[in-house]
């Protein structure tokens, strides 16, 4: 992997908890975060390889705080292990209290990506 390229693809994405993104608990909506998660890790694997990725697994994913509305989150991606074809994202996802400086680590799951051509063939991350 490398560390230049690693550094430069981390990707931070920040997003306010609004009411109609949250389920019946007024918590962030776990089918919504995963949306969210996926996202982030393919932009962040787009950055480091500057290739057409595809998404072909998510590894374990752990929901270990609720993130209640009327709050931020931010998400952030980061390359963590670079194949010959494929390449992993963890993802982490921060809650932090809009009115103090509280901020606690939410969510983390891990991404895996391969790279491939025009005709949806893999081929080797440069």
């Amino acid at each position: 992997m490398n560390k230049e390229k690693a550094e430069q693809s981390v990707t931070r994405i920040f997003k306010a908890v609004f009411p109609e993104s949250t389920n019946h608990y007024d918590t962030l909506f776990g089918g919504t975060a995963m949306a969210l998660m996926d996202e982030v890790a393919f932009i962040t694997a787009t950055r480091y390889t500057r290739q057409r990725v595809v998404t072909v697994s998510s590894d374990r994913i752990d929901f270990t705080k609720p993130i209640p509305a009327g709050t931020i989150i931010e998400l952030v991606g980061k390359v963590s292990l670079v194949g010959t074809t494929s390449l992993k994202v963890r993802v982490e996802v921060f809650i932090e209290q809009m009115y103090s400086q509280e901020r606690d680590k939410a969510i983390s799951g891990e991404f895996t990506f391969v790279a491939i051509d025009e005709q949806k063939k893999p081929v080797a991350i440069d």
